[in-house]
């Protein structure tokens, strides 16, 4: 049941102040309205995390991953309702958000195997040598520990897999962080449904209520009144550079700065290499257009820019790829602020006068339809002007052609952190590709072959992550099991007796994890 609430821990509230979401697909006023969560709200869910992690943090591998578990079975269980609202509050059809979910409980299951194996802990042991000369070594153990309650930032552009129980939800509960969430308000609704879900898990689960609130509301403040919360120990964000900004700006202000782990903004670069031109160029522009126009453009993956070298085999691409587009339908864009910000993004491009326009595609009769567009400059100008390189939120992309290798790296190494790089290549491609890594490299978090950078596996080796803007911290993942790291930190523990030590480094392993033992990694007992 859907009925505007916000959640402080087990305790369903409502607050005077109310917002509504609205139908993008429509531009009509969904009901019902909704709770916007105050400095009271913030202050009480706050509290109860706080409250909550000394326990939470404590419980054994097997009692967490259960929980994550429980979690999945109560979304699942709410069935064709979260589908159909999250359909009504974000335009997007049902295949993709049956996927998303699916992806969502993935994700929580994935941790679910990562928090019983105990990797995470990096339990490591240095037995004492107390007759080593000239001194004696002291018995040294490590472990991680969970760094405190944490702040998640819901998405907009994915109602569930980056939301209230997406993957920063998944990976710091999996770390033994209370989390308090700042739902999106583009979809309060779909976020109230999997909030109280999570509530009945972790009342299922039998603990502390302040492992988990909700609070939901539209304003900047909100956000930053929970940042600010000097209870509040790490930031999972994903949305504009702009906000994202805005918070590590008020998290590195507090009394105590702590980490905001912000994904903001991206135009993922492919690099089409001039045997592939040649063979597959007419083969590889409809899969671009694909990949370019899926969703509306709104994955933060989308590819915003085509490098390759000038020539007749280039033009061919782009005509082919503007034929493509041309034929490519309208797509409701997640929220009338997202449509405004797009068509804005494409205008400027559309206006510069180094730049011209290739095509746009269909023109639909709805409201807030993302009317696909493609650009071509050269690299001269591309590298004369920063704006250029800025993301355009949406199915918005510019081809820049380069005079030969020299100034196709240069445009390369120009640009900001990224999250994704992709080549097309073909054999005789590779050895000229093998010089291009390391520049890739360093500009971005992943770097593909021969694909599209749409789709982002959930999966061990996965980087979903950057060089600044990309994200705010490149060494860290928002996706795969790397992301429990970000809610972590290593403690030393020199000397305890015995039966002062944790179960993760005690002698006898209880856990039976897998450990580091005097510099030697030892198998899992299990």
């Amino acid at each position: 049941m859907i009925d505007g609430a916000m959640l402080i821990g087990a305790e369903a509230r409502q607050a005077d102040k109310r917002f509504t979401s609205v139908d993008p697909s429509t531009g009509k006023t969904l009901t019902p309205d909704f709770s916007s969560a105050g400095p009271d709200a913030v202050d009480a869910a706050a509290a109860l995390a706080a409250e909550a992690f000394p326990t939470y943090a404590a419980t054994d591998p097997e009692t967490r991953a259960a929980f994550l578990e429980a979690i999945t079975d109560e979304i699942l269980a709410l069935g064709d309702e979260l589908i159909l609202r999250a359909m009504q509050e974000s335009g997007l059809p049902r295949a993709r958000l049956e996927g998303e979910r699916g992806r969502t409980v993935g994700q929580l299951k994935l941790f679910a195997n990562v928090v019983r194996q105990g990797d995470w802990l990096d339990a490591t042991i240095d037995p004492a040598m107390p007759d080593r000369q000239p001194l004696p070594r002291p018995d040294l153990r490590r472990m991680n520990v969970a760094l405190g309650p944490v702040a998640v930032f819901g998405a907009s552009n994915f109602p569930l897999a980056f939301s209230v129980a997406g993957g920063d939800t998944a990976s710091a509960l999996a770390a033994g962080c209370p989390v308090v969430v700042k739902g999106h308000p583009a979809h309060p609704g779909t976020g109230e449904l999997v909030a109280r879900a999570i509530a009945k898990a972790v009342e299922k689960a039998g603990l502390p209520a302040g492992v988990f609130s909700y609070l939901p509301g539209e304003t900047n403040e909100l956000g930053g009144a929970i940042v600010r919360d000097p209870r509040i120990k790490a930031v999972g964000f994903t949305g504009s550079r702009g906000g994202g900004m805005a918070l590590m700006k008020i998290a590195a202000e507090r009394d105590e700065p702590i980490p905001v782990y912000a994904e903001m903004s991206a135009i993922n670069p492919v690099v089409i290499m001039p045997h592939a031109l040649e063979a597959r160029g007419a083969a590889l522009a409809p899969a671009y257009v694909q990949s370019l126009t899926m969703g509306a453009g709104q994955f933060c993956t989308n590819p915003g820019l085509v490098l390759a070298i000038a020539g007749p085999a280039l033009d061919a691409f782009v005509e082919a790829a503007g034929q493509a587009l041309t034929e490519s339908a309208p797509t409701t864009m997640l929220t009338p602020g997202i449509h405004a910000s797009f068509e804005k993004g494409v205008e400027a491009l559309a206006s510069h006068a180094a730049v011209t326009t290739v095509a746009r595609g269909k023109v639909g009769e709805g409201v807030n339809q993302a009317v696909g567009a493609l650009f071509r400059t050269d690299a001269e100008a591309f590298l004369a002007d920063r704006a250029l390189g800025h993301e355009v939120f949406g199915s918005s992309s510019i081809v820049v052609a380069c005079r030969d290798f020299a100034e196709l790296k240069k445009v390369i190494a120009s640009l900001e952190g990224q999250l994704t790089a992709t080549l097309q290549i073909d054999a005789e491609d590779e050895a000229d590709a093998k010089g291009l890594i390391p520049v890739l490299a360093d500009r971005v978090g992943r770097i593909l072959v021969n694909g599209w950078p749409t789709g982002v596996e959930v999966a061990p080796a996965m980087v979903h992550g950057g060089p600044f803007p990309a994200t705010s911290d490149g060494r860290t993942t928002s996706v795969g099991t790397g992301a429990i790291y970000r809610f972590l930190r290593p403690v030393s523990l020199q000397n305890l007796p015995a039966s002062l030590l944790p179960e993760a480094v005690s002698d006898a392993n209880p856990w039976g994890i897998a450990r580091r033992l005097d510099g030697k990694r030892e198998a899992s007992p299990r």
